[in-house]
């Protein structure tokens, strides 16, 4: 048998037998399997016609979802028509944009069918379906009566009915083409409200936590950005020749003895071999290339300089 459309074959599976394998007549066959293993079966087959277990089923099923789709395609575009309507007041462009998601979920839900029959992936044209079938249900809320939950309910009903129906259509066919196959257009979906649910959280319990504590609060969330944003390291010394060539510098490294120090001893340090050591008006300037070496920010190592400049005048007018 040729394996050319053979999708059990392609996952895995035993195919079914060709046509020219079975007799010409109606009754009791014997069918290979695996390893040659021999049985009978009752199953009453006409020659030349092979089709897997289920598919009559399946193309009904496909057939009832069109005349669904094309009933709650008529009550959703009533509803949007009618609040578009009545905020236009143009009855062939309202008209047109009424049936705009509605159309969408409809090619949509064709191409899906369509890659679900050749055994190939459609997370994108499921995904995009419970998208227009979110916005259709909007705009029918828009045009229900927000005070009654009935309104609501019979308002938005259609498209949210309408897009469930169709992805277990095609979940359903590709689990028939692809017994094994196991995908989900709602995970991505599940996946993104659970990320905003978790985020929406953290923003309000720091939120309360900010009313109760708003100093350290504030602290903690300067310290937090200031980690997840680094900046880039700066060289120390030396500058790139006309050539665009760097010259070649030992590279400065911190004694053992500073192991474990703190950050102000080893700021002193830096500072202690800088050009512009016990210069005042650099400070800005030096504080700005050593704050990135001991990780300090940038306000707090020209605090530390300046108190190193104040102890060094004292220094030099006691001598």
């Amino acid at each position: 048998m040729s394996t050319t459309n053979d999708f059990r074959a392609a996952s895995g599976l035993n195919h079914y037998q060709a046509a020219e394998d079975f007799p010409r007549r109606p009754g009791l066959f014997e069918i290979l399997g695996a390893d040659d293993a021999r049985a009978i079966t009752n199953i009453r087959r006409l020659a030349g016609f092979d089709r897997t277990p289920g598919s009559r089923v399946i193309a009904f099923a496909t057939w009832l979802l069109v005349l669904l789709a094309a009933g709650l395609m008529y009550v959703s575009f009533q509803a949007q028509y009618t609040y578009i309507y009545a905020v236009k007041n143009v009855s062939v462009a309202s008209a047109i944009e009424a049936a705009m998601l509605d159309a969408g979920m409809v090619i949509l839900s064709a191409l899906g069918i369509g890659l679900a029959l050749a055994g190939k992936p459609s997370k994108a044209e499921r995904f995009l379906i419970t998208v227009c079938a979110g916005l259709s249900a909007f705009m029918n809320y828009a045009a229900a009566d927000t005070a009654s939950w009935r309104s609501v309910v019979a308002y938005v009903a259609a498209p949210v009915f309408l897009a469930v129906i169709v992805d277990r259509v095609i979940s359903v066919i590709r689990r028939h083409v692809l017994p094994m196959d196991a995908e989900s257009a709602w995970t991505p979906l599940g996946r993104a409200l659970q990320a905003l649910a978790a985020r929406t959280g953290m923003v309000v319990l720091y939120s309360l936590r900010f009313a109760l504590a708003p100093r350290s609060t504030a602290s903690g969330l300067r310290r937090w950005v200031l980690v997840a944003t680094p900046l880039p390291e700066q060289p120390l010394a030396g500058l790139p020749l006309a050539g665009g060539e760097t010259p070649e510098i030992d590279p400065v490294t911190e004694p053992p003895e500073l192991a474990g120090a703190s950050k102000r001893i080893r700021l002193a340090w830096w500072y202690g071999r800088d050009d512009d050591y016990g210069n005042r008006s650099a400070v800005s300037a030096v504080a700005k290339r050593l704050a990135p070496v001991v990780q300090l920010s940038e306000g707090t190592a020209r605090v530390y300089l300046a108190r190193i400049c104040d102890e060094l005048e004292k220094t030099r007018r006691v001598s």
